[in-house]
């Protein structure tokens, strides 16, 4: 008779450690399809749980599609239960970079899975609701954990624990210190701006300054103002920051690092008005890959996004626990 595995220690309910154990047997082929489970009352007897929580778990096995129940035999493994996996994303904003990891993932995935799609808009508080609204109905939670909202009453790691061991993968940011055995798929934005940098650094010893325009309203990265300050600190540039291109007078023999694609098309205007060369008397460095940026040639520092979707997707595949640094890599153009 096939034997469940639960640990008295784990404080996830008894119901939701079934599910995570008939998944997982199921996914490592352990249970194979028409393998039959034991009776609700088999299993109630056999582990001292009562009824209504196996009852529940099988319930909700069946509703996920991995098991069938037969009247009067009992239940059993579907035949395509692989194929039902189901994934919840939850990005932390939609943007045309998030859509192209988005399509990459289901690509990859090759239908194979049915996923879902939630935005948290760096909000902690709509993170928890999400989460707990959806826990026990999901084989993996594809988790972007930026945060800069709420977070002074939601303890974000704590409601990272609710989810399941083996179910989270972290996107586009790593937690290091959350677990060791959780994996992940990041940026590491300080060190990928500051080798950027340096490999643009022949272009910029031209310019007597680096500017960087990095808005305020705290939905980037702090790190990448660190990895920025490390670059011009260990190449003695000159440098400063700014929040927004509207109330910052262009400068020849300045460089410009950009962030947000409306400042950028600002500095360009700009550059026009008064007759400034970008990659002459100025320098224009925009984050991210564009069509608009190619045709106009501006140099980019840009993630690749579609990587990024395909080793996720590749790794809930094949169970694989890794922490992997996806591409960074520069686009030069003649704007610097």
């Amino acid at each position: 008779m096939y034997q469940i595995r639960l640990n008295p220690r784990d404080k996830t309910p008894k119901y939701r450690q079934i599910i995570q154990a008939v998944v997982a047997d199921i996914e490592r082929q352990y249970l194979r399809p028409n393998d039959q489970l034991p009776s609700i009352s088999e299993m109630s007897a056999e582990y001292d749980l009562a009824r209504d929580t196996v009852e529940k778990a099988y319930r909700e096995l069946r509703e996920r599609g991995y098991l069938t129940s037969v009247q009067g035999k009992g239940f059993y493994v579907i035949e395509n239960s692989r194929a039902r996996r189901r994934i919840l994303l939850i990005f932390n904003k939609l943007s045309s970079y998030k859509k192209i990891i988005y399509y990459a993932f289901l690509e990859a995935l090759q239908g194979q899975a049915r996923v879902d799609l939630q935005i948290h808009h760096y909000n902690a508080r709509l993170f928890e609701e999400i989460v707990e609204s959806s826990l026990g109905h999901y084989n993996h939670y594809v988790v972007m954990p930026h945060f800069f909202y709420e977070t002074d009453t939601v303890d974000v790691q704590e409601v990272l624990q609710k989810i399941p061991k083996g179910e989270l993968l972290f996107l586009d940011k790593n937690l290091p210190g959350f677990s060791i055995n959780t994996p992940a798929v990041f940026q590491d934005f300080e060190r990928d701006i500051y080798e950027a940098l340096v490999s643009l650094r022949p272009r910029l010893q031209r310019y007597g300054l680096l500017t960087l325009i990095f808005p305020s309203d705290g939905n980037y990265p702090p790190e990448i103002v660190k990895g920025f300050r490390l670059y011009c600190l260990a190449h003695s540039m000159p440098y400063r920051l700014c929040e927004n291109a509207l109330d910052e007078p262009i400068e020849p023999g300045t460089a410009y690092v950009v962030v947000e694609e409306t400042d950028l098309a600002e500095l360009i205007k700009k550059a026009r008005q008064v007759g400034l060369v970008p990659g002459h008397e100025v320098g224009l460095i925009s984050f991210n890959e564009t069509t608009l940026k190619e045709l106009l040639g501006i140099t980019v520092v840009t993630t690749d996004f579609a990587a990024m979707g395909r080793t996720a997707a590749h790794l809930l595949q094949t169970g694989r626990c890794e922490t992997i640094k996806n591409p960074f890599f520069v686009i030069e153009r003649g704007s610097v």
